[in-house]
């Protein structure tokens, strides 16, 4: 009963081959040259993020963007609103002082939402590189809450196919088994895997539970710490 969403995840990489390889190279770049990867989403779009900061195998040059009013933890229904009110994703990129320098993904699966597309337009204004990952088709068929849809305004756009409403089965009329974290996830391994490619020297993380962990760990965190307030 998951061969399709097993078949899903092969179409959606093999689909993105050229952008994946786009954003490798914009984030080992950054990287290089002393910029930060900055990692934005609100709502469950927050799975991905987690998935790209201080984990095991990850990149040490990753700084999470959020707000604690887009937690859905901290309040469901609040965290809904709290994405949709113009403003909140202007302030959170500009706190954040993204440069020319960084790179910024940003995780949407609808990217119609202010929230996201803010932080788009801020690090689009700065000169920083906008890596989108989002459903083109679901953008395309959702309410159009601020001036643009997210994939209009990234230089690089992942297009993770989630059908609109995020579900999957029964394949007839789908109502549940949502696919985007399972899709988001697998395109950042695929971009983690061209990454070590490009610059297998790149700071990551190593697992705590692991020997030497702790000490690899540590000196990332010295390193990075300045910078990245969240570690």
């Amino acid at each position: 009963m998951i061969e399709d969403l097993t078949a899903l995840v092969s179409r959606v990489v093999e689909g993105n081959h050229d952008a994946l390889d786009e954003a490798a190279d914009a984030i080992a770049a950054s990287g290089g040259s002393g910029g930060l990867l900055y990692a934005a989403g609100a709502g469950h779009s927050l799975a991905a993020v987690m998935e790209t900061f201080f984990r095991a195998g990850g990149l040490a040059f990753v700084r999470p963007l959020w707000d604690h009013s887009i937690l859905p933890l901290a309040g469901a229904r609040a965290s809904t609103a709290a994405e949709r009110e113009p403003g909140l994703g202007t302030d959170v990129a500009q706190r954040a002082g993204i440069t020319e320098a960084d790179a910024v993904l940003i995780f949407s699966n609808s990217g119609v939402n202010p929230y996201p597309v803010e932080i788009a337009q801020h690090a689009h204004e700065v000169g920083a590189c906008v890596i989108a990952m989002t459903s083109v088709d679901a953008s395309a068929s959702a309410p159009k809450r601020a001036g643009h849809r997210l994939f209009e305004i990234s230089d690089i756009v992942l297009d993770t196919a989630v059908p609109a409403g995020d579900v999957t089965w029964p394949p007839q009329a789908p109502v549940t088994a949502p696919a985007s974290t399972i899709l988001t996830a697998s395109l950042w391994a695929a971009i983690l895997r061209r990454v070590d490619t490009l610059a297998p020297d790149a700071p990551r993380w190593t697992s705590a539970n692991v020997a030497g962990g702790d000490e690899v760990n540590a000196a990332l965190v010295e390193r990075f710490g300045p910078r990245i307030p969240e570690l």
